[in-house]
């Protein structure tokens, strides 16, 4: 990470090495092997313990911790470990071995001082914590927080306790509550780091610190007093009441652990670790935890799936036709992330407002002014389309006409470099019918990103039967290139999300045309955990756009739409953009219905239909091979719709809640509503898929 300095005296460990230099300072470095990322695995632990021993019985004259990871400091603990733990003993046997070697990091005699550069993260923050002082890089991304929340945890190598030291309770649960992570501006700004430098001046700076010993900055008189016996549980019981209101207790309990921890303990340090490692014991054994554990494996897989070492594949600039608002946004992504972008549409006119959309992203995302121009001049409009030559990435996102993207492509193809990605935007086309009409079929693939695209994680990469798996490759390559998750897909009516999810969301409109209220039926799905209601959902998308979807999908697939759609759409009724749907919208926002809420079915039978469908589709999909493994179904569904992530997955949730039961419960709803319930063949078989 830093240049190298004179007079080195060096000591190597397997995944550590320490250096001495002429001033007496000692410079330990993470270096995991075999590893882009270090991460605190049992092995990296030995290896700190014995550094510490080392250094313990020749004391230098200061202490720096640092990377030799381009990725960063510490990525956090080791996940893959999590899976192989069964019992509390367990837990809290690698709880107090981090807590012991943190706690002697932060009474050693000599100033401790961390540089942060890249993630700096869970137990990577909390080591860093019992250190004196921290610099974090000023001059590259920087990623400071405490995700275990994300995991069904809390901090538990004292980082609790040391950060509601450091900054106070008001302003260090927000960050353990939520699992976000801060940038250095921000993370000194909060007082978690003590400088914010240049790569190239962070050693100096750690020196500076080192002989200089500046006295530590006081949080101030009322978060001492926040954290008294007066007011804990004052407080607590506010953070607790805001807190509910994102996340249900019986969902996601590790937010309400932690916030209960410190209404008992704060204050006293040594108790509220002991407490740490009971909460986190108590935590990981809840099904919970092991669930967004695997959610967390999922996403990790998904990002593999994007490394390709053997035919790396680098784009530099972006095509991308059509600036209407997926186009637009799919164009500003990708300036976004550092790719000269040109953008065409018919007219300059139709790209003006996509550059004005994408000027608001860069100055939402993007700290400096030298930056936020920076991304504004990759984005360049072209409506003459002259960047189709130069292009390494073409995507296609015009409207969905089978005829006018033919006559697209049969313009620009001739143009295209030889090895450039040529992919589609569709959302209900099938590659196919799109691929048949170019000179090199098996060039197309689909690049399906979903909206909004600034924060929608997942984009299907789609292939048809004649698809190169080079071209596959390249896209999923990109897709990560442009920090997105790759989940590939063979095409097919829908693909993989979309068709999984109109049967919920026609089963949703069949119940609010039964009688049963918007209200009841979006409450219904909360409560399962869907981070929107249907009703809701469909509303914000657009009837309009629903219609269209659904009406392509039901031919195909034949579904039953319900004529209450269709209604709506004849009487103008659009969803928010019109200010009426199934719910009336005021600046965006429903109204409240005061009218008769009573449901005439109980939630277990909404959710139920709602809920079945979508998994009956899942084994669909499985068995037709729209993607080879029911994993990917379940990342594809977290990841694309935000399907209950304490749940597993909709895969995984058929686990749990009984294979044979569920396709008994399917059986029985046939005979009750219909074939659209008719279990697929794939439920006789799915015991060999999952």
């Amino acid at each position: 990470m830093v240049g190298k300095r004179k007079n080195l005296q060096r000591q190597e460990y397997r995944h550590i090495y320490v250096e001495r230099d002429a001033d007496g300072i000692a410079w330990l470095t993470f270096n995991q092997a075999d590893s882009s990322a270090n991460v605190l695995s049992a092995e990296m632990f030995v290896d700190l313990d014995a550094a510490l021993d080392d250094i313990i019985k020749e004391p230098p004259s200061g202490l720096v911790f640092l990377s030799s990871k381009e990725s960063g400091f510490i990525a956090g603990a080791d996940v893959n470990a999590f899976t192989r733990i069964d019992t509390e003993v367990q837990v809290k046997e690698l709880v107090a071995t981090g807590q012991s070697m943190f706690n002697r990091i932060e009474v050693l005699a000599v100033p401790t001082v961390a540089l942060i550069h890249g993630f700096c993260l869970g137990g990577g923050l909390e080591l860093s914590l019992a250190c004196d002082y921290r610099i974090a890089c000023e001059d590259e991304p920087v990623r400071i927080g405490l995700p275990e929340v994300l995991l069904g945890i809390h901090p538990g190598f004292g980082g609790s306790v040391r950060l509601i030291r450091l900054i106070g309770v008001l302003s260090a649960m927000p960050l353990m509550l939520t699992g976000r992570n801060l940038d250095a501006r921000k993370a000194k700004r909060l007082g978690i780091v003590d400088e914010v430098v240049p790569r190239r001046h962070i050693k100096t700076a750690a020196v500076k610190l080192i002989k200089n010993k500046p006295e530590f900055k006081h949080k101030g008189l009322f978060a001492s007093l926040a954290n008294t016996s007066l007011l804990r549980p004052l407080l607590a019981k506010m953070i607790r009441k805001q807190t509910a209101k994102k996340a249900s207790q019986q969902h996601y309990p590790a937010p309400f652990a932690l916030i209960d921890l410190w209404a008992h303990k704060g204050g006293d340090d040594a108790a509220m670790m002991k407490g740490e490692a009971d909460s986190i014991a108590r935590l990981f054994m809840h099904p919970t935890a092991k669930r967004l554990v695997r959610v967390f494996t999922l996403q990790e897989k998904l990002k593999g799936l994007g490394a390709d070492k053997k035919n790396a594949f680098e784009a530099k600039h972006v095509h991308v036709v059509g600036a209407g608002v997926m186009g637009g946004d799919i164009a500003a992504w990708c300036a976004l992330k550092g790719m000269r972008v040109t953008l065409q549409d018919r007219e300059p006119k139709y790209i003006g407002p996509a550059i004005k959309r994408a000027n608001k992203l860069f100055k939402r995302r993007l700290k400096s002014k030298y930056e936020q121009q920076a991304a504004v001049d990759r984005l360049i409009p072209d409506h003459k389309g002259y960047g189709v030559e130069h292009a390494d990435v073409i995507i296609e996102a015009i409207i969905e006409n089978l005829d006018a993207k033919v006559a697209l492509y049969k313009e620009f193809e001739p143009r295209l470099k030889k090895n450039a990605i040529l992919a589609t935007n569709t959302s209900s086309i099938p590659l196919e019918s799109l691929a048949v009409h170019l000179d090199e079929p098996s060039r197309l693939i689909g690049l399906h990103f979903f909206n909004p695209v600034a924060k929608m994680q997942l984009v299907e990469v789609l292939r048809s039967d004649i698809t190169d798996q080079k071209q596959l490759q390249k896209g999923m390559s990109f897709t990560r290139a442009i920090d997105r998750l790759p989940l590939p897909a063979k095409s097919s009516p829908g693909f993989l999300v979309n068709r999984i999810l109109l049967p919920y969301l026609l089963e949703a409109v069949a119940l609010l045309e039964e009688g049963i209220p918007a209200t009841f039926i979006d409450k219904t799905a909360t409560n399962f955990g869907m981070p929107m209601g249907p009703i809701r959902l469909a509303d914000a998308v657009g009837l309009d756009i629903c219609h269209s979807v659904a009406k392509i999908l039901s031919d195909e697939l034949d579904m039953h739409m319900p004529d209450v759609l269709s209604e709506m759409i004849e009487a103008g009724h659009f969803g928010v953009k019109s200010g009426k749907g199934f719910y009336t919208y005021k600046k965006g926002k429903p109204v409240e219905d005061k009218g008769n809420n009573v449901s005439t079915l109980t939630e277990q039978e909404v959710q139920d239909r709602m809920v079945l469908r979508l998994l009956n589709e899942c084994v669909a999909c499985l068995r037709e091979g729209i993607v080879d493994e029911s994993a990917l179904i379940d990342a594809g569904m977290i990841f694309g719709t935000g399907f209950a992530p304490f749940r597993g997955g909709p895969m995984h949730y058929v686990e749990d809640r009984g294979i044979t039961e569920t396709h008994q419960e399917l059986e029985q709803l046939e005979k009750q509503y219909g074939k659209r319930f008719a279990p697929d063949p794939g439920w006789k078989d799915l015991h060999s898929y999952i």
